[in-house]
């Protein structure tokens, strides 16, 4: 549907399908999900905080993690309720570019965090005598804002060159908005757009994945080296970490292909479910995984609890 580009205010996301009888039933387990996501993740970010045998660099990192976890499931998942209670699946151009900053924020925040939380790991293990001296409180609080502050700014700067684009069309084939869905109804010519966006792609994704592989080269190579003990204690640390950067790669790998190749022939629904992934999953899994896996998580979650129910 072609229009002219100032009649844009609006635009329409059409991979929503025909809920019919099953309205309800799909708001309630979404729903279900957002308050699950929100109360385990709070859970954990108060057990961290008000523990002082949890505030190591370790934990801290983690409960930015969860904090990320609810940043980014909040940028959908009350949008995704309202779509689904809705005739017209319809958003505003404001809210759609708002939905857009949180999206990719989250994105470049998570992969940032889970760097940050590799290179931790592979302090601890290859110089475990030197670890207190270079992770200092200090610089635990310069990592946290190197994972926050750059992918906020970088985006913040997107957006000036996604909101005044002069439109020919407000169709997004997707159940929430992202950048390139927009850019590709521009009537103009987007260059400069393509270039930064890959460019911001590149650097958000394969920066923190090269300093990952990195410090797992190194772990490896140290476990090697090492006796059964000191391999099974790294193995119990690094797991949970590997796991959530697999699932979350999966999740933002296929959204990223999915943005710049034709994904006709995937079915829809299987489509809408991977372009969900990297926002549901981590938020669902992460919090799950490190309260039961790590101990010191697990046994500070019994004991409060154990205390709250007595």
């Amino acid at each position: 549907m072609m229009i002219n580009s100032t009649q844009v205010s609006y635009f329409i996301l059409a991979a929503y399908f025909d809920f019919s009888l099953f309205t309800y039933f799909y708001f309630t387990t979404v729903m279900c999900l957002y308050i699950f996501i929100v109360g385990s993740n709070v859970f954990l970010i108060v057990v961290i905080c008000m523990n002082r045998s949890l505030h190591e660099p370790m934990y801290l990192f983690l409960c930015s993690l969860f904090v990320n976890e609810l940043y980014g499931s909040t940028g959908l998942f009350p949008f995704l309720l309202l779509q689904i209670l809705s005739d017209i699946h319809t958003v505003s151009k404001p809210v759609c570019f708002l939905q857009i900053f949180c999206v990719y924020s989250y994105g470049s925040i998570e992969f940032l965090n889970l760097a940050i939380m590799a290179y931790d790991r592979y302090l601890a293990i290859c110089f475990p005598l030197q670890y207190n001296t270079r992770m200092t409180s200090k610089r635990v609080a310069v990592f946290i804002a190197v994972i926050w502050l750059p992918p906020i700014l970088v985006n913040f700067f997107t957006l000036p060159l996604i909101v005044p684009l002069q439109l020919c069309g407000n169709i997004i084939n997707k159940v929430y908005c992202d950048n390139h869905s927009v850019v590709k109804l521009s009537c103009h010519d987007t260059t400069v757009n393509n270039i930064y966006g890959l460019l911001v792609t590149a650097v958000s994704v394969f920066g923190p994945l090269i300093l990952i592989l990195y410090t797992y080269i190194k772990i490896l190579k140290v476990c090697s080296a090492g006796c059964k003990e000191s391999r099974q204690k790294a193995v119990s640390t690094c797991t949970p970490h590997l796991v959530s950067l697999l699932n979350f790669t999966f999740g933002a790998c296929f959204e990223i292909l999915q943005s710049r190749f034709n994904m006709s022939g995937v079915p829809n629904a299987l489509r809408i479910f991977l372009s969900l992934y990297f926002l549901t999953c981590p938020p669902i899994l992460n919090p799950l995984m490190y309260g039961l896996k790590l101990s010191k998580i697990r046994v500070t979650c019994k004991s409060l609890i154990s205390n709250v129910g007595s």
